[in-house]
């Protein structure tokens, strides 16, 4: 066996060669960047998305002018009173028990101290056309962002009322409320679907490694990883700021690259001292092999989570730059404080053994430490490359068709959350009695001067146009703020809940009523924004978005596949095998929550749509991913290629001494994204659902049948780079390990033939 290591050239076998010499150095070093990082996100505090950030376009500008304008619009809020009874037996509000109700309501929400500009009914018109609905309106008192904190006394004041009225349906509806309703049955739901996923991976490690140190190694880079990049991402977010969503996502992409990259690395380290070699030269060439497959595998990913940056969304801005952060603030910990942590630790990472677990995998096992299974797979495929293929990519196709028919949109409150909540039901009343009146369209208009005699003309023929026009049934209403020479115009819009209605009534404002009247005010601006208008366009941006984002992550991706393995094959085959997965996973998406396939089993039935931000988002995150695997497996058979193996020999090396780090690696995964695809929000469901099952076919069907029975195919051409494209950089970074001159140690039955004492390079 080879006991020492000379010519090591590429980044990763330097990093770790130093790493592994000034072992102390490099922990310290890294623990005082985690440190310095926190600190400094501390110190800076985090800038959060604005409203007017959001989106470009009228919801953009309209959030603008009310942010330039120092408006801030407090938290208003709805009491439902409703008779229950039907036809004839139903209340009219005219009846003296619904006048009661009405003046017991306003006296309730008023006597709580929390609210203002309590209005009634019967002073505001708001009566339903069938006389059997009213609404009691008010705004919460304080900061609208922190209203949800102090609406609770209300709630309980307005269902006292409802207590003692059982013969009317009363309910309160309202930004705050419904926050809080969301806060408390979700909120915990979500983060404590983000604190179990650290708990499931380690256990999965645990499983993995039999060992208990070694299975907390890689949680331990993960979590510094993620805790460093929380401080960098407060920081930069005073240039690009950042969100919650932002951090949730920066957490999952975190842990499952650091984990993947750690166990990597990790794996190839165990598996060169279990062959012999001394604890520094295994360090070595788990650097020069491990290591650079990381670097290889987090530049990749990180280019994906650029095209993020892509989408003009800042959302999606957000969450593509925190991802690509904590990306590479874990390639690099994984190459540099890794290695100097495994020196340290040497024969201790061992420790903590689970004897029935390595009884268990030595089962699993031959003598060499490969999978028996996959070896049993991988030689049924290498005997019959062509009908595997045929199988496997019938299979997948088959599998990615349901998503030809996708239908995106934006969910509802009732797709999102079913009916389980009672807020939902009360959202659908008031838009049934009150078409849009429980999300209006609002025009910003700013002008000059706001009281100028063509302003108001305008306004006043704008609300008349609004309703002669069939866009509302009204009632129109206008808030103007003189000092600022803003207004506010409220319209409900016709159409209510159902979004294609509502957004037709929206055009007709947009491109009628508006141009009409407004439009002829010179110098006047007046976007129109609210929920409808913020859905449309947010699916309008999503669209535009998609070419260049998948353009940019494409054809960067190929274009570092070839300068890094410098192969033409392997480049395109990359791109497609990585294409397939992902349209696989939208097959898998459309069929169970579009047409309800299967649905029942994960609490998604009647959905009928995939949230419009999801598609693009799953692209990004699972391209990147996908790459983990796809590098990791093409750099061992490289490797074993290099070696002097035939093609059909290192593609049986190369997936076979990956399989059971992949494995690990998918099962981590899988793992931590099924948690989410548990949660209530459709939305979390469909995300993890989505996540799962990619990662799930891309470890199994794509890594293990897929691949091998192409590159058996191609043979030789599989590293076919054409003489026209030599003036490409050389970013291979071959490392040649050398033999020391004396003290060799035998070969190990089972040992394959191409494994050579002398040259091993990668």
């Amino acid at each position: 066996m080879v006991h020492g290591v000379t010519k090591v050239r590429g980044v990763a076998a330097r990093a770790g060669g130093w790493s592994a010499r000034h072992r102390w150095a490099a922990v310290l070093i890294w623990l005082l960047f985690v440190v310095l990082a926190t600190v400094a996100g501390s110190a800076s505090g985090r800038a959060d998305v604005k409203q007017s950030q959001q989106l470009s376009g009228e919801v953009g500008q309209a959030a603008q002018i009310i942010e330039d304008a120092g408006l801030k619009e407090p938290a208003g809020e709805t009491v439902l009173i409703q008779s229950v009874g039907q036809g004839g037996s139903a209340t009219n509000a005219t009846a003296p028990e619904f006048r009661s109700a009405v003046a017991a309501v306003v006296k309730a929400v008023e006597g709580t101290g929390q609210v203002t500009k309590v209005t009634s009914p019967y002073d505001t018109k708001t009566i339903s056309k069938d006389g059997h609905s009213a609404l009691v309106q008010f705004d919460v008192r304080g900061d609208p962002d922190t209203a949800k904190d102090r609406i609770a006394p209300v709630l309980d004041a307005v269902a006292k009322v409802q207590s003692d009225h059982q013969g009317l349906r009363i309910e309160e509806i309202g930004g705050a409320s419904m926050n809080k309703t969301f806060s408390d049955a979700f909120g915990n739901d979500f983060q404590q679907a983000e604190y179990s996923a650290v708990p499931v991976a380690f256990g999965i490690l645990l499983i993995a490694f039999g060992a208990l140190v070694a299975a907390l190694l890689p949680v331990a880079l993960a979590i510094t990883a993620i805790v460093a990049t929380m401080g960098l991402m407060a920081v930069v977010s005073h240039l690009q700021p950042m969100s919650d969503t932002a951090n949730s996502v920066m957490l999952l992409v975190g842990l499952a690259v650091g984990v993947d990259y750690c166990l990597f690395y990790l794996r190839r380290e165990r598996e060169e001292r279990a062959a012999g070699r001394d604890a520094r030269t295994a360090l070595a060439i788990a650097a020069a092999t491990s290591g650079r497959a990381i670097i290889v595998s987090g530049v990749t990913v990180c280019v994906a989570m650029a095209g993020m940056l892509f989408t003009g969304l800042a959302e999606f801005e957000a969450m593509g730059l925190a991802s690509l952060m904590v990306v590479a603030v874990a390639m690099v910990g994984s190459v540099t404080v890794l290695p100097a942590l495994l020196s340290l630790l040497g024969e201790r990472v061992e420790k903590g053994r689970v004897p029935f677990l390595n009884r268990l995998k030595r089962g699993k096992a031959n003598r060499n430490g490969e999978s028996r299974v996959w070896r049993a797979v991988l030689g049924a495929v290498l005997r019959r490359p062509r009908t595997a293929l045929a199988v496997a990519a019938g299979a997948l196709i088959a599998i990615a068709l349901p998503a030809v028919g996708m239908h995106t949109q934006n969910l509802t409150l009732d797709q999102e959350f079913g009916d389980s909540l009672p807020v939902v039901r009360t959202y659908d009343r008031v838009n049934e009695a009150f078409p849009g009146g429980a999300s209006p369209a609002q025009v910003v208009v700013k002008a000059t001067d706001i009281n100028a005699p063509e302003v108001r003309r305008a306004l006043a023929d704008f609300r008349a146009r609004a309703l002669s026009s069939g866009a509302s049934h009204g009632p129109v209403e206008v808030a103007t703020h003189d000092a600022e020479n803003v207004a506010i115009v409220s319209v409900p819009l016709v159409g209510g809940s159902d979004q294609g209605k509502a957004e037709k009534s929206l055009d007709l404002l947009r491109d009628h009523v508006r141009p009409d009247t407004l439009g002829k005010v010179t110098g006047l601006k007046a976007p129109v924004t609210g929920q409808v208008a913020g859905s449309k366009d947010f699916n309008a941006q999503i669209v535009g978005a998609v070419a260049p984002v998948f353009a940019f992550v494409v054809v960067f991706a190929f274009l570092l596949m070839l300068l890094c393995f410098r192969s033409l094959t392997v480049a395109i085959t990359s791109i497609v095998l990585n294409l397939l997965s992902v349209g696989a996973a939208y097959g898998i998406l459309t069929a169970v929550f579009q047409h309800g396939w299967g649905a029942s089993l994960v609490g998604a039935q009647g959905v009928g749509a995939i949230i419009s931000w999801l598609p693009l988002f799953l692209f990004v995150i699972l391209f990147g991913l996908s790459m983990d695997y796809h590098v990791f497996v093409v750099s061992r058979i490289r490797e074993a290629k290099l070696q002097g193996r035939t093609t059909r020999d290192a593609i049986a090396h190369g997936v076979v001494t990956t399989a059971g780090v992949v494995t690990s690696a998918a099962v981590i995964m899988v793992a931590v994204f099924a948690i989410f695809g548990t949660l209530s929000m459709q939305s979390m469901k469909q995300m993890g659902v989505g996540l799962a099952t990619a990662v799930l076919i891309d470890a199994t069907l794509i890594r293990g049948v897929l691949l091998p029975a192409v590159m058996a195919l191609l043979d030789d051409r599989n590293w076919y780079f054409p003489k026209w494209l030599g003036w490409l950089p050389d970013l291979t970074h071959d490392e040649a390990v050398e033999p020391p001159p004396t003290k060799t140690a035998p070969a190990r039955p089972g040992d394959g033939p191409g494994h050579p004492e002398g040259a091993v390079r990668v």
